[in-house]
């Protein structure tokens, strides 16, 4: 069956040095699930928290209501239990215990028939950071195109 992505998150690679990204599958309901085979999800102003308990959970996700719900539809903005091994739990929380770093999610898809979503270990970026990949990326572009031979 493959993967189907849902919702990528554009701006990560352009806002953030991403470091190390990790496979985890989601705590949905079901009308979350409906509302995801529609295509329907915002991540891009989502992030990643790991509580006291070692739990991690997605914030600031929208899934919006599945259009033909009844009163017992989700929440949109609801905080959402992301599904990792503690090891890797352990190994992410003492890399963010280093000054600057947080996780964001990259990609909400379908992996078969479960809802995946790739997390990155990522570190902000200055301005002169987002100036210097953006030239990069010029450069690139036009070598392509064959410009600058």
């Amino acid at each position: 069956m493959g993967i189907k992505i849902i919702s990528k998150n554009q701006r990560a690679g352009y806002d953030f040095f991403l470091e190390e990204k990790y496979e985890c599958g989601i705590s949905l309901v079901g009308t979350e699930v409906k509302s995801l085979r529609l295509g329907k999800a915002l991540i891009a102003e989502a992030f990643v928290t790991i509580d006291s308990k070692g739990e991690a959970w997605l914030q600031n996700a929208t899934i919006p209501h599945y259009d033909f719900g009844n009163i017992n539809n989700h929440q949109e903005t609801r905080k959402r239990k992301l599904l990792l091994n503690r090891e890797e739990i352990t190994q992410i929380s003492r890399k963010m215990s280093t000054k600057g770093y947080t996780i964001i999610p990259l990609s909400l898809y379908f992996k078969d028939s479960l809802v995946k979503c790739e997390i990155a270990l990522a570190k902000g970026k200055k301005l002169f950071d987002k100036r210097e990949t953006s030239a990069k990326k010029d450069v690139e572009r036009k070598l392509r195109q064959g410009k600058y031979e």
